[in-house]
């Protein structure tokens, strides 16, 4: 009897959902992009934090296939973007941050346009809009749509065809407090779902709020990648804030945390007078991120 093995190398998922391998790219003669080498999991969320023109844009282009890498790789749920562009294409979810929407179609007529795109028939075009926060407005044409509206409709755009990697431009731009919470729900939810998502922003606090790892970007470069906390905590600096009454008047002492002598000049601080209030301040990503590049995230 003879026997046959089958090869099941193309039915296991990856370990690493995306995987960049010193990536280059210019314009021209300017990089923009310097060797960037990082990996995303399954239902992990990377974000990409840096200031506008650092290569963030530039990098999400070349992983989606608008871009091909001039030197090293990029492999998504195992393909080879250039090579298999396709294949990779019809598993991704898109927010771009330019809103390229169309003006005279409703918000249900985008979703169904973009599900036949991808050869959907059955998709929970209502419940997508509802996600998002759009369920009363979806018969509207987007003409009508406030600049945050067409920001919902775009993420719920990039999750018709429920995606296993989740690619996202600045997915606050544009919205209001309530709108961000909301989004930053269905970015969690995807992820808990499996899929692998990479946002990209300058917001250090929604990079703060969401990311499972940031990776700081600056000219081209990733200087470091890593969890919020252990880069805070690494290479920032902790304090406590103390506000006394003495004398009728206020007086506000900070107290950088190190040790046993922060604990010992606390207890001095706060000896004699009324304690009004006493904060601790741990370091921003932004301070960080400053420390490490010599630049602010504007």
């Amino acid at each position: 009897m003879t026997v046959t093995a089958v090869s099941t190398t193309s039915q296991r998922k990856p370990a690493e959902a995306i995987v960049v391998d010193d990536v280059h790219f210019s314009y021209g003669k300017r990089p923009a992009v310097r060797g960037i080498s990082f990996a995303v999991a399954p239902g992990e969320i990377l974000g990409f934090l840096g200031p506008n023109g650092a290569g963030k844009s530039t990098t999400i282009k070349m992983l989606i296939g608008q871009y091909r890498p001039e030197r090293g790789s990029i492999r998504v749920l195992g393909h080879d973007v250039v090579r298999e562009r396709e294949a990779v294409q019809s598993r991704l979810g898109v927010c771009f941050e330019e809103k390229n929407l169309y003006p005279t179609m409703s918000g249900v007529e985008h979703l169904r346009f973009f599900a036949r795109l991808h050869g959907l028939r059955e998709v929970d075009v209502d419940g997508l809009l509802g996600r998002v926060g759009l369920a009363t407005r979806g018969r509207d044409r987007v003409a009508g749509y406030s600049k945050g509206m067409r920001q919902r409709l775009m993420i719920a755009r990039a999750l018709v065809n429920d995606p296993d990697v989740l690619v996202l431009d600045e997915p606050s731009d544009g919205l209001d407090p309530v709108s961000a919470q909301t989004i930053r729900g269905v970015i969690r939810e995807q992820a808990e779902k499996g899929a692998a998502v990479i946002l990209t922003t300058h917001d250090m606090w929604e990079a703060d709020a969401l990311s499972d790892r940031v990776a700081f970007i600056n000219d081209g470069r990733i200087y470091a990648i890593d969890t919020p906390e252990s880069l805070k905590l690494a290479h920032g600096k902790r304090s406590v804030r103390v506000r006394m009454r003495r004398n009728g008047e206020i007086e506000e002492r900070v107290i950088e945390w190190s040790g046993e002598s922060s604990a010992a000049a606390l207890a001095e601080a706060t000896s004699d007078g009324e304690l009004v209030t006493v904060h601790t301040e741990e370091a921003t990503l932004e301070a960080v991120f400053i420390e490490m590049t010599g630049r602010g995230l504007s």
